[in-house]
């Protein structure tokens, strides 16, 4: 088996088979079996992307069948049909290897849109505004990823209707002109002879391409000898049923920790932004807020799903008995869990941690003192900066 499916608190996976899955798809497969609200999904083994390479980047046929299989999953679950213009599924297309490796790869979100499936969004009661703004994004995350397409061409696009529209971001174009957008996005791409499937099967597969290529982009490769990461794992592929943190009203997207990794602090830390998708919240072109505490705080906006929140952060570090890094996102009111992996904590944080765990009855005094490496104890004894 090289697709292993999740959805509905079950799971073909496990939180053992990081090597196989990933961080991110063993921490989807384990967050589905302890009840955790997770979108329906598979994930594409390691052993998969292997295959590809091995077979000189050509996409492994036997994976085409099991791929489907994981599909027709996902629209069981969510009851909607991939390239269905009336009602149609969508779907993310993650990286996700088993040693963690942050912001090297690639993910591609709004798979299966297209110019038909445009006006069922816009049916379903979504809005305009949102319908052109998903697919926007789309066009850039795919071609760019999928279709090896220079940024710029987006850039040089981008700056021409903003300086049209006299906008100083997309963000702050109208409905009408993100279409106009869109438009000019696909007149640029065909002009640079570069043809976009509007097929969404044919669009899947090649998201799936894209993203086991990243795992041998020059940034990948450069992060794995800094971090004396072994070439040959591989990357896993999780697939979900897109859930939308730009989804009008009571919608947002965000990460977050179970405890504070710069100072150890116990209770939820995070920033979320609300009308946003994953990739706006670390891209820095935004200012997040704070999922609690402050000026318009996740409890603001969406109050039921912060107290879920809360509650299911409490969840996963006890049962996994570290702190964990959380990405979410809320759709309507609605939270979703998209991933969790132990946090990467300060020397200061991790001791407080890990004396403060002992105290809460989480980890026994030898576990504790195995948090924290004796070089970087040792770092915490230097003059450092208040």
């Amino acid at each position: 088996m090289r697709v292993y499916t999740f959805g509905e608190s079950q799971a073909e996976g496990s939180a053992t088979m990081i090597s196989e899955l990933g961080g991110k798809g063993a921490g989807l497969a384990d967050m589905c079996l302890v009840g955790v609200p997770v979108p329906a999904g598979f994930t594409i083994s390691t052993e998969a992307c292997r295959s590809f390479y091995k077979a000189d980047q050509t996409f492994p046929d036997i994976l085409a069948d099991e791929i489907e299989r994981g599909v027709q999953h996902i629209e069981r679950i969510t009851g909607r049909t991939l390239g269905d213009p009336d009602n149609p599924l969508l779907i993310s297309v993650r990286s996700g290897a088993a040693i963690s490796m942050p912001g090297m790869m690639d993910t591609i979100l709004n798979v299966g849109l297209n110019r038909s499936s445009i006006d069922g969004l816009q049916k379903a009661g979504s809005g305009d505004l949102f319908a052109y703004d998903s697919y926007r994004r789309f066009l850039e995350m795919f071609a760019e990823i999928a279709l090896d397409v220079d940024p710029a061409l987006f850039a040089s696009v981008r700056e021409e209707v903003l300086s049209l529209t006299r906008c100083k971001s997309v963000e702050q174009l109208d409905a009408q002109w993100h279409n106009n957008l869109a438009h000019a996005y696909e007149n640029a791409l065909e002009q640079a002879g570069v043809w976009l499937p509007s097929e969404p099967r044919a669009q899947l597969r090649l998201a799936i391409i894209g993203v086991f290529r990243s795992w041998n982009t020059p940034r990948a490769i450069r992060y794995r000898r800094a971090n004396q990461i072994p070439d040959d794992l591989g990357t896993a592929v999780t697939v979900q049923g897109m859930v939308f943190g730009n989804l009008g009203p009571g919608s947002a997207t965000g990460v977050a920790f179970t405890r504070d990794p710069n100072t150890g602090a116990p209770g939820l830390f995070g920033e979320y932004l609300p009308q946003a998708q994953g990739e706006d919240v670390v891209s820095g072109r935004f200012t997040p807020r704070p999922i609690i505490g402050g000026e318009d705080c996740l409890s603001d906006i969406a109050p039921d799903a912060c107290a879920e929140l809360i509650r299911i952060s409490t969840l996963l570090e006890n049962h996994h008995g570290c702190v964990q890094d959380l990405e979410f996102t809320v759709e309507r009111g609605q939270l979703w869990m998209l991933q969790t992996r132990p946090a990467k904590c300060s020397v200061r944080a991790a001791v407080r941690i890990a004396v403060d765990m002992v105290e809460e009855g989480l980890i026994t005094r030898e576990e504790a003192l195995l948090r924290v490496a004796p070089d970087d104890l040792t770092r915490l004894l230097h003059p450092s900066v208040d």
